[in-house]
């Protein structure tokens, strides 16, 4: 898995985890079928097709190239742009997302210039404890060269069973000789949530990267480190989160819900209605939330969003979400292969359907998402404070917020990997990957980085350089605690200077206005009840 170093490997990563996104797993491979003669009849037809391709195809067909890999993703895009087939090795990687765990030594990794190189170890994992760097570039894997290799070669070649060796040899900028590491491989914890501190006091960030099968204790953990009797405020961060598993998703609402608290609903053609509901009274239900989304936010993170804006229970702050309102079933198949089937549609507490239309656009339009302001007029529902929301695109959010688009000058510095490189040569002439704690970047190691950038051929002027001097401390500093600290302290530093999060402090007292019109709303209709109640004696 690839680290999102910027926004603009979002749309990539949105388009691969989405197809997982809001899943419901099953043991049964067995669903409702077409009439008889239809479905024999279109067997029978594919059965003829692939007799004469494999007769008479001008070269063998190999058995790795099987015709069904084709046909049937095939059928599948003419459904909808959810629905989909994995091999076997797709289907493990996917099984591996749900359980949040997978063997190996635990780094990401990611081609430049057609090598495969260290992008950041995770903390606490055998690759980091063994030494390797950001910038390490991995040239052999158990006397196995990785040039020719793509990353997902290389990544197979590290991973392993828990308990097993793995030898790789590094080059390293300023160092002479590949450097070589014997790592034991263990399991690798994949987090789904992150974040975790005091913004201020009193004022708490959690962020939800997925849902996976731990996600919901994986919050609960962060909230008793917190101590949430502390917490008088919220920063929920579903930005860029594709979804993952739908009880997950209910369970993550359910924290700052009452017991009984509908969440979301689905119903389907062949998949009866059934309602999902806060099965608790959630620690986290006195305290306002303001909630951040963007245009990837998805599935299972809009179950979450659509639940609390429906209860009038967070501020929902960003841009309008992904719009992604059907559920798949996951059908274990044979040969290690599963099928992806969207069996349902899944409603927000007040009915909403959020789902984006996507007749007639192709998938890549769908998903590359640029119509922000899509929704249906004819699917208008309440809040419980009777706020009017909209389905057919989404979540729309109580309060827009557009992140700020990258200048000229910051798009080059990007394009050249400024950072990351400028980082990477910076350790290894120093020969250690320290820093003092709080280091931030002074006037000498700023000139160090516009030598670097002429080096590699960055065009800018000085006013350009003097114009961004205050975004490239930042990124600078963002960039290089991951090698002097990990990467949980380069996440926090980046949300602590995050504008959007800034935006969110703001914007608490909107979200506590909000929790407040939503008690009262609720006790003027229990008094209404027990008035009604009342007069039928």
């Amino acid at each position: 898995m690839l680290l999102r170093r910027h926004h603009l490997l979002v749309p990539v990563v949105i388009a691969v985890c989405s197809i997982g996104a809001g899943i419901v797993l099953s043991g049964d491979a067995s669903a409702a079928t077409p009439s008889e003669d239809a479905a024999s009849q279109s067997l029978r037809t594919f059965s003829s097709v692939y007799d004469v391709v494999e007769k008479n195809f001008a070269d063998a067909v190999k058995p790795e190239n099987s015709i069904y890999k084709g046909a049937i993703p095939g059928m599948l895009r003419t459904l909808d742009p959810h629905s989909n087939f994995f091999d076997p090795k797709a289907f493990q990687e996917l099984r591996e997302g749900q359980r949040g765990t997978y063997y190996g030594v635990g780094m990401q990794v990611a081609q430049r210039n057609g090598q495969t190189v260290v992008m950041a170890p995770f903390p606490g994992s055998p690759a980091a404890k063994a030494g390797i760097r950001p910038g390490d570039v991995i040239v052999v894997v158990n006397d196995k060269k990785t040039e020719g290799l793509n990353t997902t070669e290389v990544a197979d070649l590290l991973r392993g069973p828990r308990g097993t060796k793995v030898q790789v040899q590094v080059s390293r900028e300023g160092v002479d000789q590949n450097l070589t590491f014997n790592i034991t491989r263990d399991e690798i914890p994949r987090f789904s949530v992150s974040g975790g501190y005091m913004l201020k006091p009193g004022v708490a960030y959690i962020k939800v990267e997925s849902f996976n099968e731990n996600t919901s204790q994986e919050m609960e953990d962060k909230f008793k480190k917190l101590g949430e009797k502390n917490v008088q405020g919220l920063v929920l961060d579903l930005r860029a989160n594709p979804g993952g598993l739908l009880n997950e998703g209910v369970d993550v609402a359910g924290h700052f819900l009452k017991k009984g608290e509908l969440i979301v609903f689905h119903q389907g053609r062949n998949s009866p209605n059934k309602n999902y509901a806060a099965r608790t009274d959630g620690t986290g239900k006195d305290y306002p939330i303001v909630v951040l989304v963007d245009r990837y936010t998805a599935s299972a993170a809009e179950i979450v969003s659509g639940a609390l804006q429906d209860h009038d229970r967070g501020w929902i702050l960003g841009e309008g979400t992904f719009g992604k309102g059907l559920v798949q079933t996951v059908y274990p198949m044979g040969d290690n292969t599963g099928l992806a089937l969207t069996t349902a549609h899944y409603y927000t507490p007040s009915g909403r359907l959020i789902q984006r239309d996507y007749s007639n656009i192709s998938f890549l339009d769908y998903y590359t998402h640029s119509n922000l302001e899509q929704k249906n007029l004819q699917d208008v529902k309440t809040t419980d404070s009777g706020r009017t929301v909209y389905g057919g695109g989404g979540i729309t959010p109580d309060e827009k917020y557009e992140p700020a688009m990258l200048n000229p000058f910051q798009i080059s510095v990007r394009r050249k990997d400024g950072f990351f490189g400028f980082s990477t040569r910076f350790f290894g002439k120093r020969g250690d990957a320290k820093l003092p704690q709080g280091w931030e970047p002074d006037a000498a190691v700023i000139d160090q980085f516009k030598a670097y950038l002429k080096e590699k051929e960055v065009t800018f002027t000085d006013a350009d350089f003097t114009a961004n001097r205050e975004w490239m401390k930042q990124e600078l500093k963002r960039e290089m605690y991951i090698t002097a600290f990990s990467t949980d302290e380069s996440e926090r530093v980046k949300i602590e200077q995050d504008p959007m999060v800034l935006k969110a402090m703001d914007s608490m007292p909107k979200a506590k206005e909000l929790l407040s019109k939503s008690k009262n709303m609720l006790v003027k209709r229990m008094k209404a009840q027990e008035t009604v109640a009342t007069n039928v004696r």
